[in-house]
Formats: structure tokens, C-alpha cells, sequence
């Protein structure tokens, strides 16, 4: 079985406080955009001669690290909870990874759902929650696939009929990274002027000035590419542009009904583009 685990990016990103148990509570966003990888599941013989296989393609592969990988987690997760046979996993990866747009997240939720579904489990979406939410705080959120307004650690949501559909989207990432680690290093928790959600009841057009992602004034002094890929969407006629998660990928948000532009960035540096298709909510 196919699927293609699709990115998010983050609309605003507030660092509210921290926590006793020394996360944070934020606030945020999230918004399914469409790039996104390849993961096929199959199964193979339950003849005590084969075993689980995963095998990665692309850009974005970490020599050595299959076993943290988090689609071979999710299928794990799944197997030991429900005594299931063998597969081969196949991942292509095309999300860029330290990136704040949830490749990981993604290809857990997605292998949670292949792997229901391969197996004849046919597990309700609540379950698949609380299953993905063990391997990540958004990986949740990629179950149902939608936007929403996220809480807590980032794993507590609530709808939103936010639309984007038609927008045209650029991202951005240098080949320089930055590590969750570092980008809370320099955080000061506080709760912004005006709610997130008073914020996003306006236009595109009218965020600039107002919707902010925290970890900007972390990041940007640690890795200047980011905060200058940033400056030239907005030069290239970009209405909103922020950066993505605790980054370092920037996106920006274009103008509907008009051309995408190709905008030069650095060397070595990741670029998607593609207009912002209508979200459907679960029935």
C-alpha cells in the first residue's frame, strides 16, 4: 500500500511558558501543505525467514539510523500491539529533515494508517491519535490532516476553518541547520500582545507585522541564511513569510491567481513551490 506523508508548516508560533516537566506550552498552527514524501508498506511471508525491512531513497537519509526511524517506530508500535507478521517498508524522502515541517511526524502518522489498513485493523482515528502521539507531540496532528489550532506541547487541538486554498507557497531551507535544541536555547516565554487566533482572523495580506513565530529571534542571530532567505520572499512580493517550526526552512505565501515566482536563493539550498490546494475535513 502507497501514500504520500505531506508537511506542515506553522501560521504564528508563540512560546507561552514552560513546563514543570521542562517542555514548553506553545501555541501555533498547523497547516498541511503539499510537499511530501513516498511510503509504501507490503507484507512479506510469516515463515520465520523474513523479517521487517526498511529501505530509504533520497536527499534527506542519515546513514545508520533505520531503527530511529519513525516509520519503522509506528510499524513497530503496531506490531508489538498487535502481534503483526513482517513487512518491507519503502520511504522516499523528499521533506528536508531539521527543517520545522514535520517529515518525520508525517511519515509516522502515515505508516500508522498504511499499517491499519494493510492488516485489516481498520483503527479509528482516535486510536491512531493516541498511538502517534506516543512517537511525537505533532504527529497527531497528521492522522486527520487538517488545520488546527495546536496547544500544550503542540499536541492538543482544537478546529479551525482557516483556509489558504489558492495561495501560492515557496519554501526555503539552507543546507545550515539548526537543532530544536538550539533554537530553545535562547527563548523567552511570554504570551504575545494580540491571540493568535484574533491574528488569524485577518487576511494574508495584514500578518506581516502581527503574526510572529517566536523562534525567529532565537534562530536568526545563530544562522543569518534563514533570516536573509526570509528577506528576499518579501522582496520577491511574498504577503506573509515566516519561519517554519523551530526551522530552519521559511515559507512564504503569494498572492492568489498569480504565477508563483522563481526566486534565486543561496547555493545548496532546498526550493519548493506549488499553490495551496482547498483542506477537507473529516466527515
Amino acid at each position: 500500500m502507497l501514500a504520500f506523508p505531506n508537511a506542515k508548516i506553522n501560521l504564528g508560533l508563540n512560546v507561552i511558558s514552560k513546563r514543570p516537566d521542562g517542555y514548553h506550552n506553545l501555541e501555533t498552527v498547523f497547516y498541511p501543505v503539499p510537499l511530501a514524501d513516498a511510503l509504501e508498506i507490503t507484507r512479506l511471508p510469516q515463515d520465520g525467514k523474513h523479517d521487517t525491512e526498511l529501505h530509504q531513497w533520497g536527499n534527506y537519509i542519515v546513514e545508520g539510523t533505520d531503527e530511529k526511524n519513525l516509520a519503522l517506530r509506528a510499524y513497530r508500535l503496531l506490531q508489538e500491539e498487535y502481534g503483526l507478521g513482517p513487512v518491507r517498508i519503502d520511504l522516499l524522502k523528499c521533506i528536508p529533515q531539521e527543517a520545522g515541517l514535520g517529515g518525520g511526524s508525517a511519515d509516522a502518522a502515515f505508516a500508522l494508517k498504511l499499517t491499519s489498513k494493510l492488516f485489516g485493523l481498520d483503527l479509528p482515528d482516535t486510536v491512531l491519535e493516541q498511538l502517534a502521539s506516543r512517537l511525537g507531540a505533532d504527529c497527531a496532528f497528521f492522522i486527520r490532516n487538517y488545520p488546527v489550532y495546536a496547544e500544550g506541547t503542540g499536541n492538543l487541538f482544537t478546529e479551525t476553518d482557516l483556509s489558504l486554498a489558492g495561495y501560492g507557497l515557496v519554501i526555503a531551507k539552507p543546507k545550515e541547520s539548526v537543532s530544536t535544541r538550539q533554537a530553545f536555547s535562547h527563548i523567552r516565554p511570554r504570551r504575545p500582545d494580540i491571540p493568535l487566533k484574533d491574528i488569524l482572523r485577518l487576511p494574508p495580506e495584514k500578518w506581516r507585522d502581527k503574526l510572529k513565530n517566536d523562534f525567529e529571534d532565537s534562530v536568526f542571530p545563530q544562522c543569518p541564511p534563514i533570516r536573509l532567505i526570509k528577506e528576499r520572499l518579501y522582496e520577491s512580493g511574498a504577503v506573509y513569510a515566516s519561519m517554519s517550526g523551530s526551522g530552519s526552512a521559511v515559507y512564504g505565501l503569494f498572492p492568489p491567481g498569480k504565477p508563483v515566482p522563481d526566486i534565486a536563493f543561496g547555493k545548496d539550498t532546498f526550493i519548493y513551490k506549488g499553490i495551496l490546494p482547498q483542506t477537507t475535513k473529516p466527515k
